[in-house]
């Protein structure tokens, strides 16, 4: 394959858009940003889960302590029937009075357990309550992290962007420079060659693979025919010289 300097010229500004275009594309990939957002979800997650194991305890809690306040309630209605009943005269039985009696007695036992009963869950309610509330406040200010970095994310996302869009512009504008059959050539190469498919020869050196030719290569590669497209003996890319070639 032949090409003559200015196409193999261009081919290295192509490369060099093309190494530019994929540097830009890692770095939007890996930004600080992404890694800081992923932690601050997952601890999102973690503490989602926590305002959930919360929320269902004040919930169960609730419950509880409605129901405990109707047992109260219940007894002590029925307490309030039997002084009622006591101190209205209507009894006169002496058994009667003394089965009253007692039955007030255990009445006033049964409201102080249950009272007893309702207030620990009450304690154990203000708990989960205050439990739920550090959780929801720290579920806020981590949002409020969350979206510091995710709008830190977007702008440098756009600022990559830009330099994307001019980098691929660029090499639009040297890309028609190259012959389309030395171009096909180049791009399977590059893709071969993880990214790389054409090197300038500086110094004796091919600076795709950084590796020093040989002599006897160098010899070859001097006497080819003008306009010849070169390959690299060492990578095999795609070999362009120039005025600092060492040949």
């Amino acid at each position: 394959m032949r090409a003559d300097d200015v196409a193999q010229s261009a081919l290295l500004d192509v490369q060099a858009q093309d190494t530019s275009i994929a540097q830009l594309i890692h770095r939007r990939d890996s930004l600080p940003e992404l890694a800081n957002i992923a932690e601050l979800e997952q601890r999102r997650k973690d503490l989602d889960g926590q305002r959930i194991e919360a929320d269902t305890a004040v919930s169960d809690l609730t419950r509880e302590q409605k129901k405990a306040d109707a047992e109260v309630e219940t007894v002590k209605t029925r307490r309030e029937r039997d002084e009622n009943r006591l101190n209205s005269g209507e009894i006169t039985n002496p058994k009667d009075l003394e089965s009253l009696q007692h039955e007030l007695v255990a009445l006033e036992r049964r409201i102080s357990t249950l009272e007893d009963e309702e207030l620990e869950v009450m304690e154990r309610l203000e708990e989960a309550q205050s439990s739920l509330s550090g959780v929801m406040a720290d579920l806020h200010a981590l949002d409020t992290d969350l979206k510091h970095a995710t709008d830190a994310r977007d702008a440098a996302v756009v600022q990559i962007d830009g330099q994307l869009d001019a980098a691929r512009t660029d090499r639009q504008q040297v890309v028609s420079q190259v012959p389309d059959d030395l171009l096909a050539l180049y791009e399977k190469v590059r893709t071969a060659k993880g990214g790389m498919g054409a090197a300038a020869l500086r110094a004796r050196s091919c600076e795709g693979c950084r590796l020093e030719i040989n002599s006897a290569d160098l010899r070859e590669i001097a006497a080819a025919d003008e306009g010849e497209v070169l390959r690299c003996p060492e990578c095999d890319r795609i070999l362009v010289l120039t005025a600092e070639s060492g040949l």
